[in-house]
């Protein structure tokens, strides 16, 4: 048996507009997600969020769930939306409250709330007035964060302002296969540069409403390894990917800068963005880092680009070969735990003290498992994935790194954005149809797991 730390924090995780459904009651107003998937082309068979897993109306069966399985933390996002339709500050009471209820609900069965301000659902007004590509809606932030801040700050300490910012710019603004789905190079890293200061505006907006919150970011990190270092190539394209999804912004936040190598290359798109005092304000001090981590991305030679999907490379003018080798996940994603460990020990020893508790706030898997002849859902391949990251994990700790719990993504099966409802990377399983939920033999693995500790 290999131990955890003691109170160590096993979670769960899932994002309010993958769950919750309701998407037209109670006042919530539209959000960027809603305009993108019922535009026709944009997302596999035409999906939406509208119903998802109706968490909106199921949340008690659900936390019951999370109570069965031992499960102590629940990372969760508000939809802005909800507390305010069009972005601005006009509140709709019946969505605060739904939000009272489950924080409540959860408090009751000794889960922690762990909660994120935006995961992706940009209220559509704010879009429509420049969304990311505007300070206007920095500032619309702030004002929600610290609203979030005043209203639920009573009972909920944890907070990050905004998950993953690398894809809110890249995958929104750079490829366009996100929502709002504007693919163009600078407005990515003009809107990059506005996540890293819209992160530092929500923190001290939240701190002057309460000084007792525990805030910090979620970045979605991943190592990009060149197959030949000694390739000048492919160590430049290493290089550059490293530092537009990893350096961008930790460099932000520890050095008050973004990378040199960056700077050169595109500097110029990215210059005129970055008013006075950004930079100092990029260094706001966090309480904790959150860590998504699925997958490491080769680097190997090519004479085109050779990319898979969601991949960067090219639109940076790098021509690599990113097709991943060995076993993967229904995503079409490597498995590569040993990543994990290497990401964690670098910051480590990159920011020593000065490096926050991290937290691993998503790791998991897509697979399709459905229900066997006997009702039971046997996704050996999603326990196999989760016990190889969490030995990572452990391998990490043993080094020396501060890591203070781990969120499983996902709870639920659900809206998996522009592709539907086809890939499952919950540990319960949904059937949309009836709304039924079944815990998946992963799930009862992952409960083992929590009851001991350790593996």
């Amino acid at each position: 048996m290999r131990n955890f730390p003691t109170n160590f924090l096993w979670g769960a995780a899932t994002a309010a507009y993958q769950v919750e459904g309701a998407a037209a009651e109670d006042g919530r107003g539209l959000s960027i997600w809603d305009t993108f998937s019922h535009t026709p082309g944009k997302t596999d068979n035409g999906d939406s969020g509208d119903v998802a897993c109706d968490m909106y109306h199921r949340y008690p069966a659900d936390i019951e769930i999370m109570h069965g399985l031992g499960i102590k933390g629940y990372r969760l996002s508000i939809s802005w939306s909800r507390l305010f339709p069009n972005g601005d500050e006009v509140r709709e009471e019946r969505g605060f409250a739904f939000y009272d209820n489950l924080i409540n609900a959860l408090l009751a069965k000794g889960i922690t709330p762990y909660i994120t301000l935006y995961h992706w659902d940009l209220p559509q007004a704010l879009e429509d007035k420049g969304g990311w590509r505007s300070r206007e809606t920095v500032a619309a932030f702030g004002k929600y964060a610290a609203a979030v801040a005043e209203h639920f700050g009573d009972r909920v300490k944890h907070f990050a302002p905004i998950n993953e910012p690398w894809c809110v710019a890249w995958l929104g603004h750079g490829l366009g296969v996100h929502a709002p789905g504007i693919s163009d190079r600078p407005t990515a890293f003009k809107v990059a540069h506005h996540t890293v200061i819209a992160h530092a505006t929500a923190v001290n907006a939240m701190r002057a409403v309460r000084s007792d919150l525990k805030i910090g970011p979620v970045l979605n990190q991943a190592n990009y390894p060149a197959d030949d270092q000694s390739d000048p190539v492919q160590a430049h394209a290493s290089a550059i990917l490293d530092a537009v999804q990893n350096r961008w912004w930790m460099d932000a936040i520890f050095y008050g800068k973004y990378p040199e190598i960056l700077v050169e290359e595109f500097g110029s798109e990215f210059k005129d963005a970055i008013l006075p005092g950004d930079m100092e304000l990029a260094q706001t001090p966090n309480d904790w880092l959150g860590i998504n981590y699925y997958f490491d991305t080769r680097v190997g030679a090519s004479d085109s680009a050779k990319t898979v999907e969601f991949d960067n490379s090219a639109l940076l003018g790098l021509t690599i070969d990113s097709t991943p080798v060995g076993e993967l996940t229904d995503m079409g994603w490597p498995i590569t735990p040993e990543g994990l460990t290497g990401m964690l020990v670098r910051w480590h020893k990159a920011f020593g003290d000065r490096l926050p508790q991290i937290f691993i706030t998503e790791n998991g898997c897509a697979y399709p498992d459905g229900p066997g002849s006997d009702g039971t859902i046997n996704d050996q391949r999603r326990i196999s994935y989760l016990d190889k990251h969490l030995k990572a994990l452990l391998d990490a700790i043993d080094q020396g790194v501060n890591v203070g719990g781990y969120f499983q993504w996902s709870l639920l099966d659900n809206f998996e954005w522009s592709l539907g409802y086809q890939k499952r990377f919950g540990i319960v399983y949904v059937d949309y149809q009836t709304q039924q939920r079944t815990p998946k033999e992963s799930a009862h693995w992952y409960s083992g797991v929590i009851e001991s500790n350790g593996l």
